[in-house]
C-alpha cells in the first residue's frame, strides 16, 4: 500500500511489518539529520565517539583545529570497523587494527604497509586510496552535533527551523552558555517498533492513567506520612505525572513542519520544581533579569526532533531512539551539565534520570507495559488502523508552525506525515510538511 496515513489515522503495519523497518534505514533515518553525539564528548584533539544512523557505522573526532569530523567508520581495505570502542582517544593518528593501515584524523590515508606491493596496481583508481570517507552533512549546533547521510537533501536549518528554541534554551540554562554529557547513557531495550516510543512523547493523556500504579503511589505514600512543606525530591518529580486532564491541556503543544514538536508551551511538568539557591542570582549576572526571567520561564516538556531525538531542557536530559528491528528498540538516555550553575541542578538532573528513564524505573516499565501490549493487540486482524484523530482539525496542514491544546494528537499526525512524505519520495531526500 501507498498511503500508511490518512491524515486522521496510521495504519497498523507501520509498527510490525519488516520490510518496513528497512525501507525506514535509507529512506528516512538517511534522508533526515539525525544526531550522533553531543561536542562534550570528544573534548581534546584525537578524541572519538562512536554511533550508529541507518545502520551505518559512524565516528566523531576531535581535529587539531577544534573542529569536529564524522566519517564512516569503516577501513577502504577491508572493511574493518576501526573504532570499536564507544569513545576513546585516537592519538597522532588513526590505525585500523587488522593490517595496520593508518589514517589522519580527518580520515585522509596516512600509510599503508609495504605500500611498495601496490605500486603496480595504481592504487590511487582504487577507492581505497581516499581513506576513511566523511559523512555527507554534518552540523555541529551550539554542540549537539547532527549528521545527514545522504548527499542531497534538505538543509540544517530549513530542516529544524524554529524548533532549534529547545536547544538554545536548554544551552542558555547555563550561566556560562555551556553545557557537558555526564557519564554513559542509560540503555533501556523495549520489545517494541521505535514509532511507539516517539509516539508516546506527545502523548499526554496517558500519564494519569498509566502511571497511577507508580507516580500515583508514590504521591499517596508521602500524603500518608503526614509531613507538610516541601516533599523529597523523588516525590517531587513523581507528582506532576498525575497532573489532570485539564492540566495537559491547558499547558498547549507546539508543532513545527517536518515532524517537530513539543508538549508544555504555557506550561509543563516541569515548572513547579523548587528552586536552586544561588541559580538565579548567577543566571541575572549572565544575561540580566529580563532574559534569565525568559529563559527559566520556558519549561517545555518533551521536544520531539523528528525522527529520534527527544529533549527536556529543563531538566537537561535528552533521548536517543535507536531502532533495532521492527520490533526492537533501545533507548539512550543521556544527561548533562549546565556548567557554572549549581551541582544541586546536575543532582535533581541525575535523580530524574534514575526514576524516570532508567531500565529500574518505576514510571518507565508503565510506558514499556503499553507497547509490549500494543504489539501484541496489533497483530489482531479487528482493525487495521491506529487512531489519532484527537482535536483534529479538517483541514489540517502540517506546513506552518502551530501552538494547539496540549491533549491533541496533531504532534503525533504532524510526525506521521512527515514519515510518509519520506517513505513516498523517490529518493527520500524531500521532507517538508
Amino acid at each position: 500500500m501507498d498511503n500508511y496515513f490518512n491524515g486522521k489515522e496510521v495504519h497498523r503495519t507501520l509498527f510490525l511489518d519488516p520490510s518496513l523497518f528497512e525501507r525506514e534505514q535509507q529512506q528516512v533515518f538517511a534522508a533526515s539529520w539525525c544526531y550522533l553525539g553531543h561536542a562534550s564528548l570528544v573534548p581534546e584533539t584525537g578524541d572519538f565517539f562512536t554511533g550508529d544512523i541507518a545502520g551505518q557505522p559512524l565516528a566523531m573526532v576531535r581535529q587539531k583545529n577544534g573542529e569536529i569530523v564524522v566519517l564512516h567508520n569503516r577501513c577502504p581495505h577491508k572493511g574493518v570497523k576501526v573504532l570499536a570502542e564507544p569513545q576513546g582517544n585516537v592519538g597522532r593518528f588513526i590505525r585500523c587494527p587488522y593490517h595496520a593501515w593508518t589514517f589522519k584524523t580527518d580520515g585522509q590515508l596516512l600509510s599503508i604497509p609495504v605500500k611498495k606491493e601496490y605500486d603496480d596496481c595504481d592504487l590511487s583508481s582504487c577507492a581505497a586510496h581516499k581513506g576513511m570517507q566523511p559523512v555527507a552533512a554534518v552540523e555541529n549546533y551550539r554542540g549537539f552535533v547532527f549528521v545527514r547521510l545522504k548527499e542531497q537533501g534538505v538543509g540544517f536549518s530549513e530542516f529544524f527551523g524554529d524548533s532549534l528554541s529547545t536547544l538554545d534554551n536548554m544551552v542558555m540554562r547555563s550561566p556560562q552558555g555551556q553545557l557537558r554529557a555526564i557519564g554513559q547513557p542509560l540503555l533501556h531495550r523495549h520489545r517494541c517498533n521505535w514509532k511507539m516510543v516517539v509516539d508516546n512523547q506527545t502523548d499526554t493523556c496517558h500519564p494519569m492513567v498509566a502511571h497511577e500504579s507508580s507516580a500515583g503511589e508514590a504521591i499517596r505514600l508521602w500524603k500518608e506520612t503526614g509531613h507538610d512543606g516541601q516533599p523529597p525530591m523523588a516525590v517531587e518529580l513523581f507528582s506532576p505525572f498525575m497532573a489532570s486532564y485539564e492540566f495537559f491541556s491547558a499547558m498547549g503543544i507546539r508543532t513545527w513542519p517536518n515532524g517537530h514538536g513539543h508538549t508544555g508551551v504555557s506550561n509543563s511538568i516541569h515548572k513547579a520544581y523548587s528552586s536552586i539557591p544561588g541559580y538565579w542570582e548567577l543566571m541575572v549576572e549572565s544575561y540580566g533579569e529580563t532574559q534569565a526571567a525568559a529563559i527559566l520561564d520556558d519549561t517545555r516538556h518533551n521536544t520531539v526532533y523528528f525522527p529520534n531525538l527527544m529533549v527536556k531542557g529543563p531538566i537537561q536530559t535528552l533521548r536517543v531512539i535507536r531502532p533495532i528491528s521492527a520490533s526492537e528498540t533501545v533507548v539512550e538516555s543521556w544527561i548533562f551539565e549546565l556548567v557554572g550553575a549549581p551541582v544541586q541542578l546536575l543532582e535533581r538532573t541525575v535523580q530524574y534520570n534514575n526514576l524516570i528513564n532508567s531500565p529500574c524505573s518505576m514510571v518507565a516499565h508503565d510506558d514499556v507495559e503499553m507497547y509490549e501490549r500494543a504489539m501484541d493487540g496489533l497483530r489482531s486482524q479487528a482493525n487495521d488502523w491506529v487512531n489519532v484523530a484527537r482535536l483534529f482539525e479538517p483541514g489540517e496542514s502540517h506546513e506552518q508552525t502551530q501552538v494547539v491544546s496540549g491533549t491533541s494528537e496533531r504532534a503525533m499526525r504532524n510526525f506521521y506525515n512527515t514519515w510518509q512524505q519520506l517513505m513516498q519520495a523517490q529518493d527520500g531526500s524531500t521532507a517538508h510538511g
